[in-house]
């Protein structure tokens, strides 16, 4: 079972995916500090992208919203994290990555 997290985290590692970044995708993060504590990135899973209408636009054009990753984390649970393209009006714009949902072990 998912359990649904929606909290921000901190990318860590130093190191990010410069060849995606040149592509105009997010660079993923080596790790994450998530409640003080560092894990790494071992396998990325899975990778999306979700869009969404332009508000304030007419004829219907839409923008890309999030990246999503589903990763498998050293520590063997599995996250799915996602990118904020921007941030909310008044939220901080170094808070980008959030940690969506997290599955801990073997549970269903």
């Amino acid at each position: 079972m998912h359990e649904f997290v929606s909290e921000w985290i901190q990318p860590r590692g130093g190191a990010f995916d410069t060849h995606a970044m040149g592509s105009g995708t997010p660079g993923l993060p080596r790790a994450f500090e998530w409640h003080g504590e560092t894990i790494e990135v071992a396998e990325t899973l899975a990778a999306w992208k979700e869009s969404g209408p332009e508000v304030g636009r007419l004829h219907g054009e839409r923008y890309l919203r999030r990246h999503y990753w589903r990763l498998r984390m050293a520590d063997g649970s599995v996250w799915t994290v996602y990118f904020v393209r921007h941030t909310p009006r008044g939220g901080s714009a170094k808070r980008r990555w959030f940690l969506y949902n997290v599955k801990r072990g073997d549970s269903d």
